[in-house]
C-alpha cells in the first residue's frame, strides 16, 4: 500500500548551519491492510518522512506510491486515500466536538445526510458520542484524541497516518485508544502507519520499523525482531554504570550494551544466566541496585539494532577510575 523508494531529504544550509542530510537511500514497504509502527531515537529522520508522507514537504530525491499512485505526481489522488493524526491536535478547542467534525466534512464536501451517517459511524466506538455539543477544551486529553480519530474517520480512509498519537495521555488513556485504533484497522482493512518513541506500543503492531539517522535499520514482526537477540538479557542497574560497564567487560568477556542507567548482557542461555547472575552479585553486590533475567523485549531490540550505548551517567567519584574497581572493594567498604 506504501512504497517508499530510495528516499533522500536534505536541508539546505544556511549562514549559520551546515546542510543536514535528514533521510539517507530509505527504502520501505508497508503491506496492505497492515498496522506499522515507525520507530528510533530523536534526530533519526521520521518527522521528516512523516511530514512528506502527508505531502507537507518534497523530498530531494526518491519516490513514494500509495494506493498505486505516486505521491508527487498524483497528490489528490493520495489525499483521498489518506487520513492524518498529527501529534500537534488539529482541532478547533474553542469549537464543539460536533462543529469541528461539521468543519472538517464541509472541506470534503460532505453535508445533510451524508454527513450525518458519515458522522454517526465515525463516532460508533468512541466515548463521546454523548458530548457532542461540549467544547473540546473541556475534554480529557484521551478524548480529544478520540474526536482526532473520529475527525479522520469522516472520509473512510484506507491508508491512516499518526504521528505519535499517545503523546502526553495517561496509561489507561494510551491503552484504550490504542484498543480502539487496532480494531478499527482490522475491522475498516485500512493500512496504518503509526509513529512512536514507546516501544510498548508495538508489540500488537504487524511490523516494526527503526530508523536512526536518517537510515531504516530493521523492518519485521515484533517477534521476528526480539528473536535477534537470542535466549535471554541479564539487566544491570549499578550505582556507577560507567565503572560497573568496564568492570563487566573485563570480568566476564561478553558484550555489553547501555541504556540509560541500566547495563545488559543478550543472547544468553537460561542456565548460564543464572550463574552469570550469581556471579555478579558475588563480586559486585554492594554496587548493584538491582539485577533481572529477562526475555527480550522491543525495548532490548531497540538498544540492540540502533548499538545506541547512551551516555553512561558520571557517577564516578572524580578521583576514581574503572581500573581501580575491584570485587574486593566491596569487602572494604563492608
Amino acid at each position: 500500500m506504501i512504497i517508499i523508494r530510495n528516499l533522500t531529504h536534505v536541508y539546505a544550509g544556511t549562514r549559520r548551519q551546515k546542510a543536514r542530510t535528514a533521510l539517507h537511500d530509505l527504502t520501505l514497504e508497508i503491506p496492505e491492510r497492515s498496522f506499522c509502527i515507525l520507530s528510533g531515537p530523536n534526530g533519526s529522520g521520521k518527522s521528516t518522512l512523516f511530514r512528506i508522507l502527508c505531502g507537507l514537504a518534497t523530498p530531494t530525491g526518491g519516490s513514494v506510491t500509495v494506493g498505486g499512485h505516486d505521491l508527487f505526481a498524483e497528490p489528490a489522488a493520495v489525499r483521498r486515500l489518506m487520513g492524518v493524526v498529527f501529534q500537534s491536535p488539529a482541532v478547533d478547542k474553542q469549537l464543539s466536538i460536533i462543529e469541528n467534525l461539521r468543519l472538517h466534512a464541509e472541506l470534503h464536501g460532505l453535508r445533510g445526510a451524508a454527513f450525518q451517517e458519515r458522522a454517526d459511524e465515525a463516532l460508533a466506538w468512541t466515548d463521546i458520542k454523548a458530548r457532542l455539543g461540549d467544547r473540546v477544551d473541556t475534554l480529557s486529553g484521551g478524548l480529544a484524541r478520540q474526536v482526532e480519530l473520529a475527525k479522520c474517520l469522516l472520509t473512510r480512509p484506507t491508508v491512516l497516518l499518526l504521528d505519535e498519537p499517545t503523546t502526553g495521555l495517561d496509561p489507561a488513556s494510551r491503552r484504550a485508544f490504542l484498543g480502539a485504533l487496532h480494531r478499527l484497522q482490522r475491522e475498516r482493512a485500512m493500512t496504518v502507519l503509526m509513529t512512536s518513541h514507546v516501544f510498548s506500543e508495538a508489540e500488537d503492531a504487524d511490523s516494526v520499523a527503526i530508523m536512526q539517522d536518517g537510515r531504516l535499520l530493521a523492518h519485521d514482526t515484533p517477534a521476528a525482531l526480539k528473536a535477534q537477540l537470542g535466549q535471554e538479557v541479564v539487566v544491570v542497574r549499578p550505582r556507577s554504570p560507567a565503572v560497573m560497564l568496564d568492570a563487566l567487560r573485563r570480568d566476564f568477556d561478553r558484550p555489553v550494551l547501555v541504556h540509560g542507567d541500566e547495563l545488559r548482557i543478550e543472547d544468553v542461555p537460561p542456565a548460564e544466566a543464572v550463574v552469570l547472575v550469581e556471579q555478579i552479585l558475588t563480586r559486585y553486590r554492594g554496587d548493584v541496585l538491582s539485577i533481572a533475567i529477562k526475555q527480550p523485549d522491543l525495548d532490548d531490540v531497540f538498544v540492540h539494532v540502533t548499538g545506541r550505548t547512551g551516555a553512561v551517567p558520571q557517577t564516578t567519584p572524580k578521583d576514581q577510575k574503572p581500573e581501580d574497581f575491584k570485587p574486593e572493594d566491596q569487602e572494604m567498604r563492608a
